[in-house]
């Protein structure tokens, strides 16, 4: 039952295309391989999105949870478990911290993984600003098309003129423009999402690494020893804060 279900299935979507393309003729067939390519460009950045691991934040307390209470050991652990970019970039930035090395190339190090994160997880979204900005104008271009086919109609009609022909030409035309609006919308929709998350990914790591370079002041010093972050921390030994003077 469900193979004959999806074999009615099939059929009626080659129907829609079929009779979309007898419409509107090539730009509908423009926008529907367009259409696919997006599809298949937004899948396959979902999938990328998922396994890199972006919204992990929970890890990401978690690593500078440790790193705060002085457990260097237990935060770099749970640093090399995550494949997220911010827990690696936290990983390297502590790594760094552990061996003494000076915050600017340690810094630098980080800044050049984050840039090839971010280069990374940005590929192919130009391709889906191309087609949100394409499908529309495709739509409006075979709009215009079929406009010029129906007065080109009405013309040759003479004095016979049944206004069937021009009513008949005008939807036509209008239905390649909602296409093109129907294959554009939910593209530059994915893009925006996409793009947001990028955005929030880079503002997440560059907080996460200031953090192991700087100090806590959100803590009440009367209550809380605050840790130097930009010390690295002893296992094993309590974290205090060390003043000049």
């Amino acid at each position: 039952m469900n193979t004959l279900a999806e074999i009615g299935a099939i059929d009626d979507l080659r129907a829609i295309v079929a009779r979309a393309l007898e419409y509107g003729g090539p730009v509908v067939g423009i926008l529907i391989v367009l259409s696919i390519v997006a599809l298949a460009i937004i899948l396959v950045k979902l999938w990328q999105f998922r396994s890199a691991q972006i919204g992990d934040r929970r890890t990401i307390h978690r690593i500078l949870g440790r790193w705060n209470a002085g457990d260097l050991a237990e935060a770099m652990a749970i640093a090399s478990r995550s494949r997220g970019p911010v827990a690696q970039a936290l990983a390297r930035a502590m790594r760094g911290k552990q061996r003494g090395l000076p915050e600017a190339p340690v810094r630098e190090e980080i800044v050049r993984y984050g840039a090839e994160v971010i280069e990374n997880l940005r590929s192919w979204l130009r391709a889906l600003e191309v087609i949100g900005g394409l499908a529309p104008l495709l739509g409006l271009f075979g709009t215009v098309l079929g406009m010029i086919d129906a007065f080109r109609q009405l013309e040759a009609a003479g004095n016979q003129v049944n206004p069937a022909i021009l009513s008949g030409g005008i939807w036509e035309a209008l239905l390649i423009t909602a296409v093109g609006l129907a294959v554009a919308i939910p593209v530059v929709a994915m893009l925006n999402w996409f793009e947001r998350r990028v955005e929030r990914l880079a503002h997440a790591m560059d907080d996460a690494i200031t953090r192991i370079f700087t100090y806590d002041l959100s803590m009440d010093l009367g209550n809380v020893a605050m840790q130097p972050l930009n010390q690295a921390p002893h296992h094993g030994q309590p974290a205090t804060t060390h003043y000049a003077g």
